[in-house]
């Protein structure tokens, strides 16, 4: 009695332990965590954080800048005065002096060009292409996750159609050995059922080695250990009701391209900053000065100042060897080249997208043959396998009714993941990924 309860207990323990270490997980499940753990996320995040850091007035030039500063100068000397009285020259050696000198100043652009404004608005413009190319980078993590996930799913139903075919083979096989029995088949036949039964259980090992593989490259798009167990149960639904006309019209929210029109604005501010360096600069400036000499010889042994002052500066470029001119040129080319990446990622996206569209419409239309063709093979290799068991077909029919029934079930999967991927990438580029 204590035996069965100790191994009652062990193999709980064993089952609790295996069950633990065995996670399940759904599409959404392995999307938040990949959208948690993603470095690639982590890494634009933080370059939005240091965009938003950075757009501020101080950083513009905006605000006044302020400094406080202090001397206080020891010296020792040798002092020779002459008068024109004679009498009255002095000469000494070892004179102690000390100047102290401290002052506040204060001072802010009045006018630059309006460099102070378009700095501004080119550093919002930054911190808002960061935010696109945030979201543009969680639309990318969810769309190779759920790739990565039905790639899963279509290599189980790959499995799952070699099993189908072993218990066939295992069905001829039976039926091979019971025939052999009552001298209606000979050895060669049950050598060839049991190579076929073979063959197709080193498939499924293969198999299963390849769903090991694409689980690792699920986990590694989530950022965990490959050693992890995960078991995942789902089948490929494809959203059939996608329109051409909606992709189009929501092509423009496509991040890369916001970003790519973000880009557009940021050199055109640079244009404006380049520009204003050529117009003068006006500063109002502030501060109180503190200025004490003391000697102790000399004609003057204290000499102190002290009080607040008010002013103006003005600065006027008037020539820097073309270099401010070159700048401006330079960067109104460089706005150029920003407008003519974004046509290229338009235009290539738009190609992109129509490619995407007629593969989706293509699968789609191959879906309801496909799944036709798979139940007739799954009924062909049934009336086979019952006519091969009366005797009224030979081995032959039925190893080609099996090879039709894989076949048609591997084509079926591979339409429908075909789909469902074409599916993902109409959505990514349209920015209607849902996460």
């Amino acid at each position: 009695m204590q035996k069965s309860i100790y191994i009652f207990l062990i193999a709980s323990c064993s089952f609790a332990i295996n069950a633990k270490a065995q996670q399940s997980f759904s599409l959404n499940e392995a999307i938040k965590t990949a959208l948690k753990n993603s470095y690639d996320i982590q890494l634009v995040e933080n370059s939005l954080a240091i965009a938003k850091n950075n757009n501020d007035l101080g950083v513009a030039g905006a605000l006044p800048t302020i400094a406080a500063n202090a001397n206080d100068n020891k010296t020792n000397s040798t002092l020779q005065q002459q008068y024109t009285d004679p009498t009255r020259n002095t000469t000494k050696s070892g004179v102690d002096g000390t100047t102290v000198t401290a002052g506040l100043t204060a001072s802010v652009v009045v006018f630059n060009g309006y460099r102070i404004m378009a700095t501004k608005e080119r550093l919002a413009a930054i911190e808002k292409q960061n935010t696109v190319l945030l979201k543009g980078q969680m639309q990318n993590t969810v769309a190779l996750v759920m790739q990565q996930y039905y790639n899963v799913v279509r290599q189980q139903a790959y499995l799952t159609t070699i099993e189908k075919s072993i218990e066939a083979s295992k069905q001829r096989l039976d039926i091979v050995n019971t025939k052999t029995q009552v001298g209606l088949a000979n050895q060669s036949d049950i050598l060839q059922s049991n190579l076929d039964l073979n063959a197709l259980i080193q498939a499924k090992q293969n198999q299963l080695l390849v769903i090991d593989q694409a689980k690792a490259d699920l986990l590694n798009s989530m950022v965990m250990a490959p050693t992890e167990q995960i078991i995942i149960k789902d089948s490929i639904l494809v959203y059939d009701q996608i329109k051409l006309a909606d992709v189009e019209a929501k092509m423009k929210l496509n991040p890369s391209l916001q970003s790519a029109e973000q880009n557009i604005n940021i050199n055109q501010y640079i244009e404006k900053e380049t520009r204003a360096l050529m117009y003068p600069t006006l500063r109002a400036n502030t501060g109180y000065n503190f200025s004490s000499n003391k000697s102790a010889a000399g004609f003057s042994l204290l000499n102190e100042t002290y009080g607040p002052y008010l002013g103006v500066s003005l600065s006027v470029p008037i020539y820097a060897g073309t270099a401010s001119k070159r700048n401006y040129k330079n960067a109104k080319i460089n706005t150029d080249i920003a407008k003519i990446t974004y046509k290229s990622t338009e235009h290539d996206m738009t190609t992109e997208m129509y490619k995407t569209f007629q593969a989706y419409q293509n699968n789609l239309k191959q879906a309801p043959i496909e799944q036709s063709n798979y139940a007739m093979s799954q009924d062909l290799l049934g009336l086979v396998m019952q006519k091969y068991q009366l005797g009224q077909a030979t081995m032959v029919d039925v190893k080609q009714a099996q090879q039709s029934f894989e076949n048609a079930g591997f084509r079926l999967v591979s339409l429908r993941y075909a789909a469902k991927i074409a599916e993902i990438e109409l959505k990514r580029i349209s920015n209607q990924l849902t996460f």
